[in-house]
């Protein structure tokens, strides 16, 4: 099977398929909140999927990374309003120290591609 390598860069893509299956490196957004971040996060999360040739009722699995657990509900609320209730992935969330102080919330996310 073939690699594909979408948007490389230096020291990481911002996906890779392998198969049926794309893996989406960290996503991380810009903003002053947890709901702006993670707000331009999914939007990243949906045009790397769509480069890929997937969408997010494809998603297997979301790996949600939060600077702070009390952000829960606040990043939650964005989630719930953008993924597809019909295709709910496999999820988890954990509080992690991140790449940068700025940085609030990472999506890492796992899909299939027919």
């Amino acid at each position: 099977m073939t690699v594909k390598r979408i948007q490389p860069g230096p020291i990481m893509s911002g996906a890779v398929v392998h198969g049926n299956t794309v893996y989406l490196s960290g996503q991380v957004g810009n903003g002053d909140d947890v709901t702006a971040q993670a707000k331009d996060c999914l939007a990243k999360v949906d045009a790397l999927l769509k480069e890929a040739g997937t969408d997010k009722s494809r998603i297997l699995q979301t790996l949600v990374y939060l600077k702070d657990m009390s952000n829960f509900a606040e990043m939650n609320a964005v989630w719930k309003a953008w993924v597809d209730p019909e295709n709910t992935p496999a999820r988890a969330t954990s509080q992690a120290e991140l790449a940068a102080p700025h940085i609030l919330v990472e999506f890492t996310v796992t899909a299939a591609i027919d």
